[in-house]
């Protein structure tokens, strides 16, 4: 069983930064991709980046690519999501995901993901 808890939510103004944490534990991934997705009040929830654990390979949403980094830091166990040029379309409820044993950061679809936390909320505001 895996246990993700996210963090670094919270209100910020157009065009500002936020830095969203997520903490992995329960095993000991040797092969596994960790994403972000978000999901918007009455909206889909909508992949936003992936990294590859072991490589650190990484994948965008068009919408966020050039304003969002996504990392990990192996030793930790942590999973970031680098936030800048923030938009009031960015506004969400922040999920992390873990999909185990694989090897890609192509994997964009809500349903391929095996565990969930419980979500982060970033506001930006106009």
């Amino acid at each position: 069983q895996v246990q993700l808890v996210e963090s670094g939510g919270g209100l910020v103004q157009t065009g500002g930064s936020l830095r969203l944490s997520c903490a992995a534990s329960g095993r000991t991934f040797s092969s596994a991709t960790m994403g972000w997705f978000r999901q918007a009040p009455g909206k889909e929830r909508e992949f936003v980046a992936a990294i590859t654990w072991i490589v650190g390979s990484t994948f965008y949403a068009d919408s966020v690519k050039g304003r969002f980094t996504i990392s990990r830091d192996n030793a930790k166990n942590m999973v970031y999501l680098q936030m800048k040029s923030l938009k009031p379309e960015d506004t969400a409820v922040y999920y992390c995901a873990v999909r185990v044993a694989i090897t890609s950061a192509r994997v964009a679809m809500r349903s391929e993901y095996d565990y969930w936390g419980q979500g982060t909320q970033v506001t930006v505001s106009s």
